[in-house]
């Protein structure tokens, strides 16, 4: 494997890996038009930047026309602002809680991506969260509806989901398969998003059922990588937050819950094949099997590699959270099946963690704004 040091190198390298897994994903949106909700965010990185690649690459009748929504309320990233003017790329502020906007164009790929998924962030705008799963979701799959009724139906709908829809799962039902039906809270400080995630899910089905609509659900496991910003609140870009502000890595439990952590690269490219290939009113996990690893031994790892990588010589701490609420309802384990999306269309994560965990250093010692609206 080609050597990478440097951000630029990283996501060059990214981009490549989600084309080759996904590349006949983006052969079926060829000549046609994708609407991204949600563009501005952490997945929105390189289901931006992948479309962005494929159309320098691509002759102008096989560009994918790309519309990007997002309400900017976490700000306006200079990356996303940077494609701007760049073949079949159109950028617009819109809050999908909102009705669409009037003269929209026919479009024939949806990816709602578009709600706040940091614990942190979405219990600070808890209504805004269970709007934009559901008002903005109805308000799409409506458009989808009345396009049908016109005789240009969309040819694929995504809605993003979360794992978190599983709540805490009992053991017996770890890894977690699609057919397990949950254990959520529906008062908890997390239920703003849990709970509108599997409302969003019943949406999905019944349009699908009654209506034909070709909307497909992701269940995303666990995600890190470039795009995801240092202040995010999530458990890797805090962790690199501390080692590259060169003190101890203090964590806020005691260290025992395990997780699988899933490269987004590996996702993206899932996520592209399942808007184009997934089954109509299906549910199906993206992340990956193994390896399970415990909170602790993750900032241990981080730490042997940033120590390699930039010289780092801190330690593993413990700490409280100043938040009574940080961990209530956290689950103490999350480690999907995802059997189901590798037999329906291929999905096949192959990007380590310890070579994730590296690419994601190397991308965030180049990126440590992660500024604020």
């Amino acid at each position: 494997m080609t050597r990478m040091d440097n951000a630029r190198e990283v996501v060059e390298r990214d981009l490549e890996h989600i084309h080759a897994k996904a590349g006949r994903a983006f052969e079926a949106m060829a000549g046609k038009r994708l609407l991204v909700v949600g563009g501005a965010g952490f997945l929105g990185y390189y289901l931006v930047q992948s479309v962005v690649a494929w159309n320098r690459a691509a002759e102008p009748a096989r560009r994918i026309e790309l519309l990007v929504f997002d309400n900017f309320i976490r700000g306006v990233p200079a990356w996303l602002t940077a494609q701007e003017g760049t073949p079949g790329f159109t950028l617009a502020r819109h809050d999908i809680s909102r009705p669409l906007p009037g003269g929209m164009p026919d479009l024939h790929f949806i990816v709602h991506a578009g709600s706040i998924a940091s614990p942190i962030y979405y219990r600070q705008h808890p209504i805004e969260t269970m709007d934009a799963n559901v008002n903005g979701l109805r308000s799409l799959l409506e458009y989808a509806r009345a396009q049908s009724e016109k005789g240009k139906p969309v040819e694929g709908f995504l809605f993003y989901s979360s794992s978190e829809i599983y709540g805490d799962p009992t053991p017996e039902n770890i890894p977690t398969p699609e057919t397990y039906r949950g254990n959520v809270s529906c008062t908890g400080p997390r239920a703003c998003y849990d709970e509108s995630k599997r409302y969003g899910e019943t949406l999905c089905v019944n349009f699908a059922r009654r209506h034909g609509i070709p909307v497909k659900v992701a269940r995303p496991f666990n995600h890190y990588g470039p795009g995801l910003k240092l202040t995010d609140g999530r458990l890797i870009p805090d962790l690199a937050r501390d080692i590259l502000a060169g003190r101890d890595i203090a964590l806020l439990s005691d260290g025992s819950p395990k997780r699988t952590f899933c490269y987004v690269a590996d996702a993206i490219a899932g996520y592209y094949l399942l808007l184009t290939e997934g089954a109509s009113g299906e549910a199906y996990n993206i992340g990956t099997e193994t390896p399970e690893i415990s909170v602790a031994d993750l900032a241990g790892k981080l730490a042997d590699m940033a120590a390699g990588l930039t010289g780092y010589r801190g330690k593993v701490t413990r700490a409280e959270s100043a938040d009574r609420d940080y961990l209530v309802d956290n689950p103490e384990r999350r480690c999907p099946v995802i059997t189901k999306a590798r037999e329906a269309f291929g999905y096949d994560p192959s990007i380590g963690l310890d070579e994730g965990l590296r690419r994601t250093l190397i991308w965030y010692r180049e990126n440590r704004e992660g500024t604020e609206a």
